[in-house]
């Protein structure tokens, strides 16, 4: 056997078997990973690291306060396939395998996946959040702004690469053809698609060059929707100079990013419909309609920025161009973002 060494003592039996540290050690590893191959644990993050190698450090605990922790690693491939940031106290369910840290000889888990542990906690974290921020009045109607009628020209804030970019301008493309777009790409889904958002949203309500902006994504889960339910976002939405009309997942979903009545609004319904369904006044239509085409035809008195360009692609196509900060061309929309000509 692997470390073990026979040894005769001059006052103990003889032939007796006496382990040397890493053979037992060692012994010890083997029969935990014989035992418990792959196995799934929860319990509660606790002094959680992340080391500049990009491995991360923490330990376990079970969330009802038993006596018990489990020392933790998570090496830095595991690591960058999270979908969330993990820190101390929050319930996790992680799979993977028991090991023992020879050089110490402690006995660790090695983590291969984690989530955050089912909809449950998440959704107490969301009611807490909600009424904390309901408590400072951030959802009071009397912060509702009445949005343009007639737009005729929109920010959209959402990944370049997603589906409801798509869906927006094909949209517009048939509903409203005159209506020039300004895409502020970011993030909407993982750890960094918070500070991605804030960052779009202060860059469009300081430039204040659209008339209305629109935030959206597709639908997902209530882990691949978090993004939404970040306070940062959610103060950034309020704090936006420009009214914000927010349509986030499914119908059925409902982040805290739709929460803020920063504008006259109904909940509106998924992508395809967005662009038609802003609130229209009765009286007078006759008269905006003449007014829209006036100022469709006229040129723009709103200078764009120099070096920024607009897509056209056909007359009924609606003008689009990047939103952001860099002018280089991984951040203008891709073919397969713009609606073909009709």
């Amino acid at each position: 056997m692997l470390g073990l060494s026979v040894a005769e003592a001059g006052a103990g039996l003889p032939g007796r078997l006496v382990w040397s540290v890493a053979g037992l050690v060692q012994a010890v590893a083997d029969a935990l990973a014989a035992r418990f191959p792959v196995c799934v644990v929860r319990g509660e993050v606790s002094a959680f690291t992340r080391a500049a190698s990009g491995h991360c450090y923490f330990s376990l605990k079970d969330a009802d306060g038993e006596a018990a922790l489990l020392r933790c690693a998570m090496f830095r491939r595991a690591a960058s396939l999270l979908d969330f940031a993990p820190a101390d106290g929050q319930l996790v369910e992680m799979r993977g395998r028991l090991a023992v840290y020879e050089p110490r000889g402690e006995l660790q888990f090695v983590v291969e996946g984690m989530q955050r542990a089912g909809a449950g906690a998440l959704f107490e974290q969301f009611l807490r959040l909600k009424a904390r921020l309901e408590s400072q009045g951030l959802f009071e109607a009397a912060r509702k702004r009445p949005i343009e009628a007639f737009p005729s020209r929109l920010g959209v804030i959402t990944s370049l690469s997603g589906a409801a970019l798509h869906d927006v301008l094909t949209t517009l493309a048939r509903r409203s053809p005159h209506v020039e777009v300004i895409v502020y790409p970011s993030l909407v889904q993982g750890a960094e698609a918070p500070a991605a958002l804030v960052q779009a949203l202060g860059e469009a309500s300081q430039r204040r060059e659209v008339d209305t902006l629109l935030l959206c994504r597709g639908g997902g889960s209530l882990e691949d929707l978090w993004a939404f339910n970040d306070e940062r976002v959610v103060r950034a939405i309020v704090a936006c100079s420009v009214p914000v009309v927010c349509g986030v997942g499914h119908e059925t979903d409902i982040t805290l990013a739709d929460r803020p009545p920063i504008f006259a609004r109904r909940r509106l319904p998924p992508p395809p419909s967005w662009p038609r369904r802003p609130p229209r006044p009765a009286p007078n239509l006759w008269r905006s309609c003449s007014d829209v085409r006036r100022s469709a035809c006229a040129p723009r008195s709103t200078p764009r920025p120099s070096g920024s360009t607009a897509w056209r692609g056909g007359c009924r196509a609606p003008p689009i161009r990047c939103g952001c900060a860099s002018s280089s061309s991984h951040c203008s929309p891709s073919a397969s973002a713009r609606p073909a000509p009709a």
